[in-house]
């Protein structure tokens, strides 16, 4: 008598062990990639509500974004942490300069203005929507 199982038997007991637990990161990974953001914010710029070196959790699955919102957002290949200021046709007052937010943008700034490179010091003010990764729920 043969005490080894069958290739069959040992094929069905590798997949009923590794079902679970692949099912779970395959989900874990889908959730990260299309519903949640994890990030960290490595500056002071948002602080004292987002701490420097902080963690954050957000959701790409928003709404609407309103004026004080919390956004993650893509500018020339980063990823930055700000605050909603400005929607569009709100008019922003930069120096000397009267600006008005196009549509499909928005005027962003940190909530620690001597520690925040933001849409006061950027060329180009605004944030378009398209560039918008996340909304912002909480930090750690």
């Amino acid at each position: 008598m043969n005490n080894k199982a069958s290739p069959r038997k040992r094929i069905r007991r590798l997949i009923k062990n590794w079902a679970v637990p692949v099912g779970c990161g395959l989900l874990f990974l889908f959730l990260l990639n299309s519903i949640f953001f994890i990030g960290y914010v490595p500056t002071a710029s948002m602080e004292p509500v987002i701490r420097e070196d902080s963690f954050i959790i957000g959701t790409r699955v928003y709404a609407e974004l309103q004026r004080g919102d919390i956004i993650v957002f893509t500018r020339e290949g980063s990823l930055l942490v700000k605050r909603i200021a400005g929607m569009p046709g709100d008019i922003v007052i930069v120096g000397d300069d009267i600006l008005v937010v196009p549509g499909g943008c928005y005027f962003v700034l940190g909530d620690n203005p001597e520690d925040s490179f933001d849409s006061r010091q950027w060329d180009d003010p605004f944030v378009s929507f398209g560039c918008v990764i996340a909304k912002v729920l909480t930090a750690k």
